[in-house]
């Protein structure tokens, strides 16, 4: 999407960048020219991450963190710079989600999905700011909601909810960090298919598989990869400039599709009990 060596000599860090859509974004930096930090937990999704990358023709480094400490963010931050040079980019994609009724939801479930969506935005997106601002160079983050922060997510309340207060969180720190020169936006992804997708998510959406999915879409496909990595490149790029506090959805239209008659309701506990009889798990988080 961008000329070739947009980003020469910058790096990002992307944090869940070994799985699924962080991955393809990671993939999509470095085919624009940045060095990618490839964060996570996990040492084989930090493995998957740097193959992507240098797969794609970038410079790669990876860090062990988890994103709920901020002691481990700024030393994540530290072990990528050693390496790849000051970071000045960073899109904040490490999540972690699983359907439950809400009545049901545990106090572990709850805080664990939060504190990775809100908690980790938030120190990592600090720290992004502290190092480039007293640099005094400019920077940008982009943060990954999802849709469902924008109506409420029946099975999903712990996510909308900290996805929800992502999107407030980056309109705050727009503005508060405009005058410093580093910017902050949001990603809200549609129906985006990917190999990494948690098998309970993928029951609960499929009944026919793809094409069946694709039909689902007013825009009459499913999101590609690739369109996803070019939406995130471009709003940390120069082209974007004057670009802060938004949230581009990328979803074809699919959450504004409403019908004239619409259809049955099904609660959140059936639609669960029908497609996961044993219910749903404990989080992953990346």
């Amino acid at each position: 999407m961008l000329p070739p060596g947009t980003f020469a000599g910058s790096v990002v860090i992307v944090t869940g960048g070994g799985t699924g859509l962080g991955r393809a974004i990671a993939a999509e930096f470095a085919r624009a020219g940045a060095a990618v930090g490839i964060v996570s937990r996990r040492p084989e999704h930090r493995a998957a991450g740097v193959e992507a990358v240098e797969a794609a023709g970038g410079k790669a480094a990876e860090a062990a963190a988890d994103v709920r400490d901020a002691e481990e963010v700024a030393a994540a931050f530290d072990a990528v710079e050693a390496v790849l040079g000051p970071v000045r980019l960073l899109v904040n994609n490490a999540a972690a989600n699983f359907p439950v009724p809400a009545e049901d939801l545990s106090p572990n479930g709850w805080r664990a999905v939060t504190q990775i969506v809100l908690d980790g935005t938030f120190f990592c997106s600090q720290e992004l700011y502290r190092r480039a601002a007293g640099a005094g160079d400019p920077g940008a983050i982009v943060n990954v909601l999802a849709t469902q922060a924008f109506t409420g997510g029946p099975g999903m309340a712990h996510t909308a909810a900290a996805k929800a207060a992502v999107g407030n969180l980056t309109k705050t720190l727009a503005v508060e960090w405009a005058p410093h020169g580093v910017r902050v936006n949001a990603l809200a992804p549609g129906l985006f298919v990917h190999d990494d997708m948690r098998s309970e998510l993928t029951v609960l959406r499929a009944g026919g598989g793809a094409e069946v999915d694709a039909r689902r879409q007013p825009a009459g496909r499913l999101g590609r990869l690739h369109e996803l990595g070019w939406a995130a490149t471009w709003l940390c790029s120069p082209y974007a400039s004057f670009v802060t506090g938004h949230t581009l959805v990328v979803d074809g239209a699919n959450w504004l599709r409403r019908h004239f008659v619409m259809p049955e309701f099904v609660p959140v506990r059936t639609q669960i009990a029908d497609a996961l009889p044993a219910g749903g798990e404990e989080p992953r988080g990346r």
